[in-house]
């Protein structure tokens, strides 16, 4: 599945080594093993080989009479370079896969540093925050303390001057 849309936490793999490389050959070969397994290639397969047989059966041409020894001949030439063409694509595919599967571990180990660190960030602000109300409660208290003082030396001047 090929997207346009772009991920922010998404690099693209580039300059990962393949065993056959990025060559010409490498490329048209996986190129033609994934053609291989498309419905185009199989319908036009299969309508060649009914032609094939109807114009040998019908006698329009000769060139492979029954058992059609010629056609025998081509599929097994095609499977002989099939085979090794879709391995070839599958080494390489699987290059592909361990590479992104590298990134997607890396990917989740920085996730995992990141949100760790986040965490630590969290349980430093949240102590500051309780030595904060800490703080608070003692300055209230002293702020009580003060309050009744002053009621309390208010009352007496108020006391003093009455007699």
């Amino acid at each position: 599945m090929h997207t346009d849309k772009e991920f922010r936490l998404y690099h693209p793999l580039k300059g990962i080594a393949h065993t056959f490389g990025e060559e010409w050959f490498a490329l048209k070969a996986e190129a033609f093993a994934r053609f291989f397994g498309t419905p185009t290639f199989l319908i036009g397969q299969t309508l060649a080989v009914i032609v094939w047989i109807a114009l040998n059966s019908v006698g329009v041409v000769k060139f492979d009479p029954y058992p059609f020894i010629l056609l025998n001949l081509a599929f097994s030439i095609q499977a002989a370079y099939a085979a090794p063409l879709i391995l070839l694509a599958q080494t390489r595919q699987a290059e592909r896969d361990q590479a992104h599967a590298l990134a997607d571990a890396q990917h989740r180990e920085d996730l995992d540093d990141a949100m760790a660190k986040r965490q630590m960030l969290a349980e430093e602000q949240s102590a500051q925050l309780l030595e904060l109300l800490k703080q608070n409660t003692h300055l209230t208290e002293l702020t009580r303390q003060m309050a009744e003082r002053i009621e309390t030396l208010t009352t007496q001047l108020a006391q003093r001057e009455l007699h």
